[in-house]
């Protein structure tokens, strides 16, 4: 098996995997664009666009006699073909008024059965040169040569130069773009240049992951990105970092796992980046720490536990005597064993203890808590009653949730605004500020 580093120095290897690279590299940070400007599908309707102008450069190069490496004739027929598709969806927004959604689909559709339409003739008129071509249909990086490494390097250094060049306009156009003509930026001309370095993207990307799979390769990295940050330079660099590892693993794992499959497993090497960019994007919708559902959810959990803690020391401590578990099944209508495992892990956190007939009472830190939370709670009361004019028969369910989420600056402004009072609007007192929240 290659190690690592042969990747990047073995002859045969390296030109996919450098070549993979860059073209994840360019894509990715177009796809933060794209996405920002939800325009997401953008990069399905070019890519399906580009594809007529694949068949056009196969053309042109076998009536001029170049029976070679179509590249340079493929890429140029592709990018002109994806900026032809960007006009005429442009012309069916703005003169015939059809929505942006239906004008993608349609062009998409429109310039694919015309590219399936020409690759039917060219299979016949051109044998050789249309087995060339399939390539940017399906992907194949497997074929890349030092020739097509300096094509994508330039293309790719050419959206990096152009995404930092316009960075500041590009921010601005992509979260307002009435604001942007406000400041006199020049929002057409840089539109512009996004739907040229987009078809840019696209036209380098279907040489790795093919017609089909381009659109993901734009989105997933950036979705991924997403995730971890809400500013837009970190978002650029995250996403061109994981399609940069996408890029590269997708070329590991086709390798690696059909040199070891038994059955010769052959992984095509585009649908492998698509794969492992993917599962970088959903590992990141599931675990990223702030916005991963899996993150979310355990953040619920612990909020739900620490108010259900909270509800059972405050009872307890409205209670002389203490409270058995039994007791507590009164107030809080949850199951016995999770019960049981908060009455634990509130005894474990020196909260309460427990005596000898199954009683569980307050320990001095545990009142210090529980006495907060009354105070809290009594303290929102009396600041919807006095502040915002509600009914006192009314503030209690109110003030059941909010106090806890009050924190402790917003009680100390509280307890200004309202004076520091001694009794809520039930009559019933206040307790004073007594240490910290443990």
């Amino acid at each position: 098996m290659p190690s690592i580093l042969e990747f990047f120095t073995d002859p045969v290897l390296r030109d996919p995997t450098i070549g993979c690279m860059l073209i994840c590299l360019a894509a990715s940070l177009v796809g933060v664009l794209a996405m920002l400007r939800k325009q997401s599908l953008i990069g399905e309707a070019l890519s399906h666009a580009a594809y007529p102008g694949v068949m056009l450069g196969v053309v042109a190069s076998g009536a001029l006699g170049f029976f070679g490496d179509i590249s340079y004739f493929v890429i140029i027929g592709a990018f002109v073909s994806a900026c032809f598709g960007i006009w005429v969806i442009h012309f069916l927004e703005a003169r015939c008024r059809i929505p942006g959604d239906a004008a993608l689909c349609l062009v998409l559709s429109l310039f694919f059965g015309l590219g399936v339409t020409l690759a039917s003739r060219v299979q016949f008129t051109h044998s050789s040169l249309y087995q060339q071509s399939l390539v940017y249909l399906y992907g194949q990086a497997a074929t890349m040569t030092d020739r097509h490494i300096v094509i994508y390097a330039v293309l790719s250094l050419l959206i990096v130069f152009m995404v930092i060049a316009m960075y500041k306009e590009l921010q601005v156009i992509c979260f307002d773009r009435s604001y942007a003509s406000s400041l006199g930026i020049p929002v057409l001309f840089i539109e512009v240049c996004f739907f040229a370095i987009t078809a840019i993207a696209v036209v380098v990307g279907i040489r790795s992951v093919g017609v089909v799979l381009m659109s993901a390769m734009l989105i997933a990295p950036a979705a991924a990105a997403r995730q971890y940050t809400q500013h837009l330079s970190r978002l650029l660099m995250l996403s061109s970092m994981f399609g940069l590892l996408s890029g590269y693993f997708g070329i590991y794992f086709s390798v690696v796992v059909s040199h070891y499959s038994s059955s010769r497993l052959v992984l095509p090497t585009g649908p492998m980046i698509v794969l492992v960019a993917s599962s970088i994007c959903l590992f990141s919708l599931l675990f990223a720490p702030e916005r991963g559902m899996v993150s979310r959810r355990l953040r619920i959990w612990q909020f739900r536990y620490r108010c259900l803690g909270e509800n059972i020391l405050k009872s307890i401590w409205r209670s002389e005597e203490g409270m058995t578990a039994s007791d507590l099944a009164h107030y809080q209508t949850i199951s016995k064993s999770y019960r049981f495992y908060i009455l634990w892990r509130l005894c474990h956190n020196r909260w309460l203890i427990r005596e000898k007939e199954g009683r569980y009472v307050l320990t001095k830190a545990g009142q210090t808590r529980a006495s907060r939370i009354v105070r809290l709670h009594r303290l929102w009361e009396v600041y919807l009653t006095k502040n915002l004019g509600v009914g006192a028969e009314r503030v209690h369910h109110n003030a059941e949730e909010m106090e806890h989420i009050i924190t402790p600056e917003l009680e100390e402004e509280l307890s200004i605004i309202l004076d520091d009072p001694k009794m809520d609007p039930h009559h019933q007192p206040i307790p004073p500020k007594e240490g910290k929240l443990l």
